[in-house]
């Protein structure tokens, strides 16, 4: 079913005064707020639908933990494979990741782990902080670093 929620609030941008002081007003000046309108006032409006189970996702064959900002996709010599992951339809299921699933060709574990859960991030000497992880001078050596993790992990 779906709902409409609508409240009358003190607007947010101006704090209910409709005039609105930003970076380009200064020494005393103001403008008329755009949010409001200059009435102070702001009619906040939600909707939304009830809930009633996770829905499929037409498209997705594939799904991954987390994406650390690689363009990822079948086509161009790519498999949806290569880049980890799980078949959407396990996950839907219920699946958990299964170990090794990270998308190792193209991330270190503290690249991968930064995004995916960061708690889980390895806290080595040898990963410098503060730079891309691709300049890290391990990095094109990086498959060494999974087994690294692995072994620490237990996945050996």
């Amino acid at each position: 079913m779906h709902h409409a929620l609508e409240l009358d609030t003190q607007c947010p941008d101006c704090g209910g005064t409709g005039v609105y002081v930003g970076l380009a007003e200064h020494t005393g000046a103001g403008v008329v707020c755009r949010k409001c309108n200059g009435t102070g006032r702001y009619t906040f409006r939600y909707e939304y639908d009830d809930f009633e189970g996770r829905k499929w996702r037409d498209g997705v064959q594939r799904i991954l933990e987390a994406n650390p900002g690689i363009c990822v996709g079948e086509g161009n010599g790519h498999t949806l494979e290569e880049f980890g992951g799980m078949s959407y339809a396990e996950w839907y299921a219920g699946g958990v990741f299964p170990p090794k699933s990270e998308m190792r060709r193209y991330t270190c574990p503290a690249w991968w782990y930064q995004f995916a859960d960061y708690s889980r991030k390895p806290n080595w000497d040898e990963c410098p902080w503060g730079f891309r992880f691709r300049a890290c001078k391990l990095f094109p050596n990086k498959a060494a670093c999974w087994a690294r993790w692995d072994q620490e992990q237990g996945q050996e």
